[in-house]
């Protein structure tokens, strides 16, 4: 079978190494004779592969011991509703929308009380991070929301907005794990992991304790409440027990590479390779604006839509899959998440540069 590299934005690109050990432990984890896919949540080889996975994350992202960390299911989507849910106490919640993710949680906390919209960049196709320098806070606003790296766009937030004494709401979806993060800034930070972290499936919520309570909205069901997940350990029913060791297994990983500061740096390298032909190239365009460019999605165009679309059919021909941009904005956009190697971003170079050569 040829090489192929997968550029796609989630589900997306595992470390080979993890896919390699998994495969080894597919029939008999660790000597109970099964697999973890079918062993119960609730037995002693599963305890200690949730719990290392809890012990790994917390030591990879410097987590304060007054955070809990969640295992969910339902992925990042059904957080949109969780979190008014949860944290809606005056019914208000300010939101700064930079993508389709944001304005769909906007949207979806609408259901449950008043959401302004404090800032937002849809007037240039979310290409930019609005400036947030001046920006005013509702007094009244139980949480203000952010969607920290825009997948679809490719947008990240390089300095976070000034919320005061509010709770800051992150999305991390698809940067988590990326670089360093301080999770003392947030009240709340929540991750569907399929994209830099495991199989879909799997939800990560880290909250801080005091927000945890059963102060939630009138007709909040049990399933949708933090403190059912807290209280037990995120054993409360069946979990995504095999995308939790999936997930377990990358947090090593990253560990292994040296952490969050030398994953920054790996990721700052490879996407400089791909940023600075984009910047050079005469054919290919990057549409995001320089200073908000994301590390981990990197959406690009020739200007032709013919071109686009003889671009993604002979990538895949040479074994560069998923390069197609998402379906709202068209063009292309290679997501280069910590798994995907520095190889496969010096192959995409290289096949763009040959494409423009053949298509000028």
């Amino acid at each position: 079978m040829k090489k192929v590299y997968n550029f796609s934005a989630g589900p997306a690109v595992l470390p080979e190494e993890v896919l390699r050990e998994a495969a080894e432990e597919m029939l008999n984890y660790k000597g109970t004779g099964m697999s973890v896919m079918e062993m119960s949540h609730r037995s002693k080889a599963f305890e200690e592969i949730i719990n290392n996975a809890e012990k790994s994350l917390r030591e990879l992202m410097n987590i304060p011991d007054n955070y809990k960390v969640l295992f969910l299911q339902g992925g990042a989507s059904q957080q949109f509703a969780m979190i008014p849910m949860n944290l809606m106490k005056n019914k208000v919640a300010d939101y700064i929308v930079t993508g389709q993710w944001a304005k769909k949680a906007a949207a979806e906390a609408k259901i449950y009380g008043k959401v302004n919209i404090l800032a937002s960049s849809a007037d240039k196709t979310f290409t930019y991070i609005p400036d947030l320098k001046d920006i005013k806070v509702s007094e009244d606003a139980d949480y203000v929301y952010i969607c920290h790296n825009n997948t679809i766009y490719g947008t990240k937030y390089n300095e976070l907005p000034e919320v005061g004494d509010k709770i800051l709401v992150a999305d991390m979806s698809s940067d988590i794990l990326s670089e360093p993060v301080d999770v003392s800034k947030y009240g709340l930070i929540f991750a569907g992991v399929q994209k830099n972290i495991g199989p879909a499936g799997v939800v990560i919520v880290i909250i801080r304790e005091d927000l945890i309570t059963e102060d939630v909205l009138p007709g909040t069901p049990t399933m949708l409440k933090y403190k059912t997940h807290a209280d037990s350990g995120s054993l409360y029913n069946t979990p995504p027990a095999y995308g939790i060791y999936i997930c377990g297994k990358v947090f090593n990983w990253i560990k292994e590479k040296g952490g969050l500061e030398a994953m920054k740096k790996i990721n700052e390298e490879k996407a400089a390779i791909l940023y600075d032909y984009l910047d050079s190239s005469s054919l290919f365009k990057g549409t995001v604006v320089k200073e908000d460019r994301s590390l981990m999605n990197v959406p690009f165009v020739t200007g032709s839509e013919e071109l686009d679309a003889k671009f993604v059919k002979e990538a895949k021909e040479a074994g560069i899959e998923n390069i197609k941009g998402h379906r709202t904005v068209g063009g292309m956009r290679a997501s280069i998440y910590n798994a995907m190697p520095m190889e496969g971003v010096k192959a995409l170079v290289e096949f763009m540069k040959k494409f423009e050569g053949e298509n000028k």
